[in-house]
């Protein structure tokens, strides 16, 4: 999404964006991101999307640093610079190393990344690009994520949240906040031309 693109749904001033937040039970900070502004317009559906996202992000069983590249491989394969530019931030702040966050734009090519990390951006692949997870990339899974079907379900759970995230985002033309800057850290997104 280019920065010119005009939001399709206002989005809500801050003090209306917490009210609403209020009356729907999402945590007032969150009313200062655009995402929220917008689905704030919404304040049942906000609650819901709030909930999922927040349950994965601060009490989930998938590693962190597993989820967070999920999450920066979909922003990527999406182009959905507002998923990317968000989890960069929320990724480098738990040590996520900016290699490896730049290394799931061609996670293949990448000798940065070990089993685990290649079964979860190839099942990211899979659901993103097909629609479900196929057998191969399932039992990579299970193999190196355990056959822990908490984790297992989280794992294909967050990816398929964070599609959606992709989808309400770029649908929705959701605009990043003041002064951040688009694709971090170099500004070259997946459509850039190459050098």
């Amino acid at each position: 999404m280019t920065q010119s693109s005009k939001a399709r749904i206002p989005l809500l001033p801050v003090d209306e964006a917490k009210a609403a937040a209020d009356e729907a039970g999402v945590p007032d900070y969150m009313a200062e991101l655009s995402i929220f502004q917008t689905l704030l317009n919404h304040p049942p559906l906000a609650r819901v999307v709030n909930d999922l996202l927040a349950m994965m992000l601060w009490h989930g069983a998938l590693d962190r640093r597993l989820r967070e590249l999920v999450i920066m491989r979909i922003g990527w394969l999406t182009e959905c610079d507002y998923e990317w530019t968000q989890h960069w931030r929320v990724a480098s702040r738990l040590g996520v190393s900016a290699e490896d966050l730049l290394g799931v734009r061609d996670w293949p090519a990448y000798d940065g990344f070990g089993p685990a990390e290649r079964a979860v951006l190839a099942a990211t692949d899979d659901v993103v690009r097909d629609g479900v997870l196929s057998d191969a990339n399932w039992a990579a899974c299970e193999r190196e994520l355990g056959a822990d079907r908490t984790i297992l379900i989280e794992l294909v759970t967050a990816i398929g949240a964070w599609r959606m995230v992709a989808s309400l985002l770029r649908s929705l033309r959701v605009p990043l906040e003041d002064g951040v800057d688009s694709w971090p850290p170099d500004g070259v997104g997946p459509s850039a031309p190459s050098a």
